[in-house]
């Protein structure tokens, strides 16, 4: 395989591991080699493995067989600390920066140089200073990290991995919250960590990124690792093949096309609609009956662009119209009154009252149908909730079982089932199937399509490319900020996704 290096050449050698969780088998007979000073690409769709591979690495995970070498040393069950002192450093899509503290602070955060008992902050500041002018950044250490920007802080959280003098740096989706003007900064600096001798592995579904940064690209899918293909001589289209394959196990078919007509007033139209740095300028229109799905990679902006036609978050530019009437300023307030409803991506979080009934999460968007005066009606809440069990097929034992209680499909519908009661016409729904299985996904489909057949207009986003075949009739797929492909009928399949959405 392109770009494997020697055994005794090798800074990472990852041979024969597996890895179970209970009956899913995240990893299996993992074979990986990387040399030090090479940047190698790790791609795959969600759920092909990357993430436990990661673990492994790092000593979150131990693996069930196999074993992880680095610098010619073994990794066994140590852990983290383990890793760490091997030469194992990661950094997490997720920032773990204090913003209060700063670079320096952060830098050294649980490691700070002491002089006695106090802290040094002079010497802090030293080393820190040391290891920014080494991978060419001008930021102050002394500067708090909430002034950064997001890209910088992410070359923060970068030096803070290199300043323990790595073999090999993980990187997991580094630049995926980051505009495409600021992700030259992040690639310059991985470069100079890569021309340093420090072998890197990249996490990236990027392919313009990949083939600017890295030497090499590992593909995994299903749990394991597929091929590993020299990037100067890869074409898209290969890539995605290998990373799509045969999809095996349990899946859920593709419905015959639905008609919707499309000759009247749409009623969602969005016209250059900006949300900076992730939306640039995203235009489409969701006609009644129409399910429109929103497809595109991490950091693509579809929640950014969700949250601003509901109102949520400002739009800097663009503008949003309901039914043929544009909204002059858009408020969360104002677009619930003009039939917009919205489910957000974090449904345990923003999404449900834990400990309420479920038929109190069903009512909250909209109390006035289910009083009289000042007071609720708890016969009115139990009404109207049940109908709406009834018609989405909620599986409860009764309307006021706690909602904690329910499967998260179920939940879902629950949440789906409050913008009903509030009259949405409009249903922007945020990743609605995520953490259920295939068949709670089968029914969330079902109950889509069924609000579209009623007349509802639904906007469907999910990083799971390869269901939106599955429930939608078009798609528009987000790239680099902008509206940079729609897709529709027979084009519209995993792979054409996958190619539009990684797309240079």
């Amino acid at each position: 395989m392109a770009g494997d290096a020697a055994g005794s050449e090798s800074a990472v050698v990852v041979d024969g591991v597996t890895k179970h969780y209970g009956a899913v088998q995240a990893l299996t007979d993992a074979h990986l080699r990387v040399a030090p000073g090479e940047v190698r690409a790790l791609l795959g769709r969600n759920g092909a493995g990357k993430s436990t591979l990661i673990r492994v690495l790092s000593g979150v995970e131990r693996a069930d067989a196999g074993t992880v070498t680095v610098a010619g040393r073994e990794l066994g069950s140590g852990g983290v600390r383990a890793a760490g002192e091997l030469g194992v450093s990661t950094v997490h899509q997720e920032l773990s920066l204090v913003t209060g503290f700063s670079v320096a602070e952060n830098l050294y955060l649980g490691n700070w140089p002491r002089r006695g008992a106090a802290i040094d902050h002079a010497a802090m500041r030293r080393g820190a200073a040391e290891v920014l002018d080494r991978l060419g950044l001008d930021i102050d250490p002394d500067r708090p990290v909430g002034d950064l920007s997001l890209a910088l802080r992410q070359l923060v959280e970068i030096s803070r991995a290199v300043r323990e003098n790595p073999t090999l740096l993980i990187l997991d989706e580094p630049t995926s919250a980051l505009a495409a003007a600021e992700v030259d900064v992040v690639l310059s600096a991985v470069g100079r960590i890569a021309r340093a001798g420090v072998a890197v592995l990249y996490v990236s579904h990027r392919l313009e990124e990949i083939r600017r940064i890295a030497d090499t690209a590992t593909v995994m899918r299903d749990g394991r690792i597929v091929e590993t293909v020299d990037v100067d001589k890869a074409d898209t289209s290969a890539v995605v093949a290998l990373m799509t394959g045969e999809r095996t196990g349990p899946s859920v078919q593709r419905p015959a096309a639905r008609a919707v007509d499309r000759t009247g007033t749409p009623l969602l139209s969005v016209r250059g609609l900006a949300v900076p740095p992730k939306v640039v300028d995203v235009s489409f229109d969701v006609h009644p009956g129409e399910i429109l799905g929103l497809g595109g990679l991490m950091g693509s902006g579809r929640t950014e662009l969700l949250r601003a036609i509901a109102g949520f978050d400002p739009a800097r530019g663009g503008t949003v119209t309901i039914d043929g009437t544009p909204v002059a300023a858009p408020t969360p307030a104002a677009m619930k009154q003009l039939g917009v409803g919205m489910t957000p991506e974090d449904r345990k979080h923003e999404g449900l009252v834990p400990l309420m009934g479920v038929d109190e999460n069903i009512v909250l968007s909209a109390y006035g149908a289910v009083r009289s005066g000042p007071t609720i009606r708890p016969g009115l809440v139990r009404r109207a909730a049940t109908a709406l069990i009834s018609r989405l097929s909620i599986a409860t034992a009764s309307p006021d079982t706690p909602i904690v209680n329910l499967s998260g499909g179920n939940q879902q519908k629950a949440v789906i089932a409050r913008w009903l009661h509030a009259g949405s016409r409009i249903l922007l729904l945020d990743e609605p199937t995520r953490g259920v299985d295939v068949a709670a996904k089968a029914e969330i489909y079902r109950v889509v399509r069924e609000l579209a057949d009623e007349g509802n207009a639904i906007v469907f986003v999910s990083g799971e490319l390869e269901e939106l075949p599955l429930v939608c009739d078009r798609v528009v797929v987000l790239r680099d900020g902008r509206a940079a492909d729609e897709l529709s009928g027979p084009d519209l399949t995993t792979e054409s996704l996958l190619s539009a959405a990684m797309a240079a």
